[in-house]
C-alpha cells in the first residue's frame, strides 16, 4: 500500500465530494433515458415521482472511472403481490368493518403464506458458491440468498436451530457456517448442508460479536464485546489459542492494542487482523500473531472521523471498509488510515443507509452491507486498482494519435498528474 502513487490517492480522495453530490441529489437518477420503468406515450403525471435506474448508479459519476458500482438490494423472500392482494374478488368493506377498523382482505386467516422479510440483519458472510448469509435478530433466522438460483433459504430458530441472539457470521473453505450467539455466549457450527453440528466457547466467552475466519491458518477470530478482547480459536479443534487485548477493564482502556467495546473483526490476504474499536472510535490492525501494527481514526462526525464504527472488511487491494453506524456512512481507507472515499448518509435510497451495521467483501470484491431501518442488504461491486487502470487506459486517446514530433506518452503522464 505504501507504493500507491499520489495520483491514485488524489483520485480516490476526490470520490468523497462526488459521493456527496450524487447522494444529495437522488432525483437526478430518475432522468435516465434508458429507464424502462417509464413507458413512452404515457402521461408523466401518472408516473412515479421518483424512479431509480440502478444499472447506472456508480461512484464517482462518469466520465470519471467508476470505483464502486451499485448491484442489488436484498430484502427477503420473493413476495407474490398478486396472491397477497389480488385485483379481482376483493371484498367490499362493510360499515361494520370500517367502524371496527378491520379489513376483510387482511392476511390473518386468509391462508396466504407471508414471505419472510429482513427486519434487523447484523452479521454477513459469503460462501464459496457466492451465497450471501445474514443473521437477522428480528426474524430470529439466518437468511441465505442464492443469486444464481434466485432463491432464499432460512435457518430458523425453533426449527433448524436454536438461537438466543445471533450477531456475527463466518464461513470456512468447507462451507461450514460459524455463528456467534450473544445470549447463549457461544459459537454455533453448521455443516455445508446447514445442519447443526455443535456449539463451543461458552466457558470463555462473555458476549461474542463479530467473527472472522483465517481459512489458510485455520484461526477463528471472535470479538468479545463484554471482555474487550478478540479471542482466537483453532477453527478445527475449537480450542482457545490466545486473545488480543486486555480484559476486565470495563471499556475504559484507550492505549494502542487495547479495546473499548469492540464490534467487528476482518482479515486481509496476509492474515492481518482489523478490529473496529467502537467506543474509542478507531480501527486497530494486528499481525497474524496478534502483535499490534497500527491504528487510525478519531472521534468526529466528519467523513474521515468515526462516531461508532461497527462493521469492517478488507478488499483485494487492502483498502479498509468501515460502516459508521451513527453517520450511516460506508467509508474506505488505505492502510495508513487516509480516507479514500465514502458512500451514504441517512436515507432509504440505494447507496444510503439507515442504522447501517455490517459489511463483508467476498473473493470477487463484492461489498455487502446490512442495515436495520428498513431491514435490507445492499450489494456493491468494488472496481480494483488494476481494473480502474485498465478502464482509464481504454478511455485515454491512443498514443498513435499524437502529432508527429510530440511525445504522446509524456502528454498522457502530464494529463494524469493534473
Amino acid at each position: 500500500m505504501r507504493a500507491r502513487t499520489k495520483n491514485h490517492w488524489k483520485e480516490m480522495v476526490a470520490l468523497t465530494g462526488l459521493l456527496v453530490m450524487v447522494l444529495s441529489a437522488p432525483f437526478a437518477f430518475g432522468q435516465s433515458k434508458k429507464n424502462k420503468n417509464i413507458k413512452a406515450g404515457t402521461n408523466p403525471a401518472q408516473q412515479p415521482r421518483l424512479v431509480f435506474d440502478i444499472r447506472e448508479l456508480v461512484w464517482p459519476n462518469p466520465p470519471a472511472v467508476a470505483r464502486v458500482k451499485y448491484v442489488n438490494m436484498l430484502t427477503g423472500e420473493k413476495i407474490d403481490w398478486g396472491a397477497i392482494n389480488p385485483k379481482t374478488g376483493k371484498k367490499k368493506r362493510s360499515w361494520m368493518d370500517r367502524l371496527a377498523g378491520s379489513d376483510p382482505d387482511a392476511l390473518a386467516g386468509s391462508g396466504v403464506k407471508v414471505p419472510y422479510q429482513l427486519i434487523r440483519p447484523y452479521g454477513i458472510a459469503v460462501d464459496a458458491e457466492g451465497r450471501i448469509y445474514t443473521a437477522d435478530q428480528g426474524v430470529d433466522a439466518i437468511f441465505i440468498f442464492d443469486a444464481q438460483k434466485q432463491s432464499v433459504e432460512l435457518i430458523r430458530n425453533g426449527y433448524e436451530a436454536h438461537f438466543g441472539l445471533m450477531n456475527g457470521l463466518a464461513v470456512d473453505d468447507n462451507d461450514r457456517l460459524f455463528v456467534s450467539d450473544m445470549k447463549l455466549r457461544q459459537i454455533l457450527v453448521f455443516d455445508a448442508k446447514h445442519k447443526f453440528e455443535m456449539g463451543f466457547g461458552n466457558d470463555v466467552l462473555g458476549r461474542p460479536g463479530g467473527i472472522a475466519i483465517d481459512r489458510e491458518n485455520r484461526f477463528l477470530y471472535v470479538v468479545d464485546t463484554d471482555k474487550d478482547i478478540v479471542d482466537v480459536f483453532d477453527a478445527d479443534s475449537f480450542k482457545l489459542l490466545r486473545h488480543i487485548g486486555t480484559p476486565g477493564k470495563k471499556h475504559t482502556l484507550t492505549e494502542p492494542g487495547t479495546f473499548s467495546l469492540p464490534s467487528s473483526v476482518a482479515l486481509d490476504k496476509e492474515g492481518n487482523v482489523y478490529v473496529t474499536d467502537t467506543l474509542n472510535n478507531r480501527v486497530e490492525i494486528f499481525d497474524p500473531d496478534g502483535n499490534f501494527i497500527s491504528m487510525f481514526g478519531k472521534n468526529n462526525d466528519g467523513p474521515a472521523g468515526f462516531t461508532r464504527p461497527k462493521g469492517i472488511a478488507v478488499d483485494s487491494d487492502k483498502n479498509v471498509w468501515v460502516m459508521d453506524t451513527y453517520q450511516d456512512r460506508l467509508k474506505v481507507f488505505d492502510q495508513e488510515g487516509r480516507l479514500l472515499a465514502y458512500i451514504g448518509g441517512h436515507g432509504n435510497y440505494p447507496g444510503q443507509f439507515m442504522a447501517g451495521f455490517g459489511v463483508a467483501i467476498d473473493a470477487h470484491d463484492r461489498v455487502i452491507t446490512s442495515e436495520q431501518w428498513p431491514g435490507r442488504l445492499q450489494v456493491f461491486q468494488y472496481v480494483t486498482n488494476a481494473e480502474a487502470e485498465k478502464a482509464k487506459r481504454e478511455q485515454s486517446p491512443s498514443e498513435k494519435a499524437a502529432p508527429s514530433g510530440q511525445n504522446g506518452t509524456a502528454n498522457k503522464k502530464d494529463s494524469a498528474a493534473q
